[in-house]
């Protein structure tokens, strides 16, 4: 059978090995083979932890437990601690940092019996949505065309997972970085409710936008690491628990919903590739047979001159956080040059300046939440496009990377700036065998009713599982 094994779902390997139809360490081998035969032409992986996974497997497999995630390979991405094993936050400065402690939700997983195989690729602190760094040869790719970005900032975690070298991988979403990297994969990504999962170090702002969640390749999959996460840390500002687990959640459908639809950008000058619009129509007609209300809308806000300063305000902000704060100034010099370019940027700001940017901000979230009022989900487009080449948010130059890079992903920020949870769900393959997606948005903590309405689509065949050329080699 261990040719066969990523071919089963996350889920179902959790099965397997409990009723050890394989164990641990032939489930581990199997992923380190394939990391080892494929990663070098997809970006997946920042560091690869192979003897370590090795001595964990073993060690579970000596000693069985109850842990959820009981000898399951599991990919963490790179911006997030974990102890022993190399974290570099996608960072030539940072190269060599060991962490002496796990991250709260990495802590999690790992408590509950995941195998750490390795740390997934990302941008230098998680900055763009495209994965290129000064620490490994290249930027994650998707493996349905390899002369495309996988996205990002969770690029490498969602190649891990459509190669077929992760059974489900660890992620986070700070502006779309788990839904567009989903969705160049053919992939479901999750991103919860403000305050589900506890952030691994103190947010840099009183107005957090970036979450931990799940990149898996089903809705059951995604599940079973939520169930793990969704402990919050008690001194949680924004902490909360759902009523019960996904898991249980995902078994039942959800009640009708009402369910908004637009695929305007709200960007002038950029309109929506048809293959997306396509995606969102069958998506809608879905819906509409399996009993909900469907109806188009207006977007309900645009991004005006003053929210893309204040989301460029943002990001230099948070750089410069993070440069100040942990980067040795002997070191900065091995910054990428975005990273210096934001850096300036977050430098020359002042407390006003942030501010008045984060007023902004929550003026342009406050449009998308009134407009839930009398509606349950939200339905629209993950990306504007289809995955791109690399070289593309380069194209025009450092300065026009966050332009070019919201332009592209254009439909995501905004349940980030709101908190709301989001779920980007694959559609289809175009004919050139690129992937679309669809993202579906929900009431803030009403995560367990998304993650069902996400589980019925799924149970509805709006997708095929079809695997990259990698996957059955």
């Amino acid at each position: 059978m261990g040719n066969e094994l990523h071919e089963l779902s996350a889920a179902a390997q959790v099965a397997g090995l409990r009723a050890r139809d394989f164990s641990a360490r032939e489930l581990t081998a199997h992923y380190l083979e394939r990391i080892a035969k494929y990663d070098e032409g997809l970006g997946a992986f920042v560091s690869v932890s192979a003897d370590l996974a090795m001595a964990e497997a073993a060690a579970i497999d000596e000693s069985w437990g109850d842990g959820a995630l009981r000898g399951l390979p599991l990919g963490i991405k790179d911006l997030f601690p974990t102890a022993g094993v190399r974290t570099t936050f996608g960072s030539a400065a940072l190269a060599d940092t060991v962490p002496e402690t796990d991250g709260w939700a990495t802590g999690l997983l790992r408590r509950a019996g995941a195998v750490l195989v390795g740390k997934t690729n990302t941008p230098e602190f998680g900055s763009t949505c495209y994965t290129p760094n000064d620490v490994t040869a290249q930027p994650s790719v998707t493996p349905y065309d390899v002369t495309r970005y996988a996205s990002g900032s969770s690029g490498g975690a969602a190649t891990a997972v459509a190669a077929g070298l992760l059974p489900v991988a660890h992620a986070s979403d700070g502006a779309g970085s788990i839904r567009t990297p989903a969705a160049t994969c053919h992939l479901v990504g999750v991103k919860p409710s403000l305050g589900l999962i506890t952030p691994a170090v103190p947010a840099g702002s009183f107005f957090p936008t970036s979450i931990e969640g799940p990149i898996a390749r089903t809705v059951e999959d995604a599940a079973l690491l939520l169930d793990v996460m969704a402990q919050p840390w008690p001194g949680d500002l924004h902490g909360w628990r759902p009523d019960r687990q996904f898991i249980e959640a995902i078994k039942r459908p959800p009640r009708p919903l009402k369910i908004a639809v637009w695929t305007e950008t709200g960007l002038d000058g950029i309109t929506q590739h048809p293959e997306t619009v396509r995606a969102v129509e069958r998506t809608a007609l879905l819906l509409q047979e399996l009993g909900h209300e469907v109806r188009e809308v207006q977007i309900p806000a645009r991004w005006d001159d003053s929210v893309r300063s204040a989301m460029r305000t943002h990001f230099g902000y948070l750089v410069n956080l993070v440069v100040e704060t942990i980067v040795p100034a002997d070191r900065a010099h091995l910054l990428t040059p975005y990273t210096q370019f934001l850096n300036g940027v977050g430098a020359g700001l002042s407390g006003a300046d942030v501010l008045t940017a984060q007023s902004s901000m929550v003026r342009f979230a406050g449009a998308f939440l009134s407009a839930f009022a009398d509606v349950d989900i939200a339905l629209t487009p993950v990306t504007s496009a289809p995955p791109v080449p690399i070289g593309h948010f380069e194209a025009d130059g450092i300065e026009a990377v966050i332009d070019r890079m919201l332009e592209w992903s254009v439909h995501t920020p905004w349940a980030n700036l709101t908190g709301q949870p989001a779920v980007a769900l694959p559609s289809h393959l175009d004919p050139d065998g690129l992937p679309y997606g669809v993202q579906l948005v929900g009431r803030p903590r009403h995560d367990l009713e998304l993650l069902a309405l996400a589980a019925q689509l799924e149970g509805a065949a709006l997708w095929d599982d079809v695997h990259p050329p990698c996957w059955s080699q």
